[in-house]
């Protein structure tokens, strides 16, 4: 896991996001967040940014709740947007290799690794978010980001007990980069999704249904910000997943 990368995607999709919002103003409505506006989700970036840059600067070892969102508004919004973004990386970049502090997901080599990469998802979903608001082509995600964040998703996020993708009967699900070498196989169950990386020892015919497509737009699909570009299979597993996979 290559934390420079992940950082150097922070601080691009970080600046692009300040400048959509500024491009989009801040009473923009963001088709892909219901009920949003740029306000809200600079408000909820910027939270998010100064918690996760608290646990590095500081040490926490331990969960604490995310700071009020600020009652700024307009240009003081975005300002405050931006100084929380630099932050973040400029604590990240400035952190030691072996920091210790809290995490929430599985699979990461370090604490430090572990929060450049979960920012720079977490700002690369949102900056698509303002450049969905403000209109116009958005920044392409590039392949290998985009399959990090399908591998992050399934075998981090849905490895946990939160995750509320859930049936009685057993189900076999496959996630499949069309444009990539990437396969996941999800397997669906009372219990937390258990992933793997491949075929996971499936046969193609014990896999109820299959997701899939280009590795940017599988991305956002999973993110549900795009529709999934191909389902094949059984509708009803596919139709579980999209309500209720969202990450809460």
């Amino acid at each position: 896991m290559d934390t420079a990368w992940f950082l150097g995607t922070l601080d691009k999709e970080g600046q692009l996001l300040a400048t959509a919002a500024e491009e989009a103003g801040v009473d923009a409505v963001v088709p892909t967040c219901p009920g949003w506006r740029i306000r809200d989700l600079l408000r909820h970036t910027g939270v998010v940014h100064r918690w996760a840059a608290g646990f590095v600067a500081e040490g926490h070892t331990a969960p604490r709740p995310m700071g009020e969102e600020p009652a700024l508004d307009g240009p003081e919004l975005v300002a405050w947007y931006r100084e929380s973004h630099r932050r973040l990386v400029d604590t990240l970049a400035g952190a030691a290799p072996d920091v210790e502090c809290f995490t929430f997901l599985p699979g990461a080599p370090s604490a430090l690794a572990f929060w450049a990469r979960r920012q720079a998802h977490e700002t690369a979903v949102h900056r698509f978010d303002a450049e969905s608001a403000r209109g116009g082509a958005p920044t392409p995600v590039g392949p290998d980001f985009a399959v990090d964040g399908i591998d992050e998703l399934l075998r981090g996020f849905h490895a946990r007990r939160k995750s509320r993708v859930r049936s009685e009967t057993p189900r076999v699900l496959r996630v499949r980069v069309t444009d990539a070498d990437a396969v996941w196989t999800v397997r669906v169950s009372q219990d937390p999704p258990v992933t793997v990386r491949g075929a996971g020892g499936e046969a193609d015919g014990d896999v109820e249904c299959e997701l899939s497509g280009p590795a940017e737009q599988l991305y956002l699909a999973l993110w549900n910000r795009v529709p999934v570009p191909g389902v094949s299979g059984d509708p009803a597993l596919a139709e579980l997943w999209r309500e209720t996979s969202a990450v809460l």
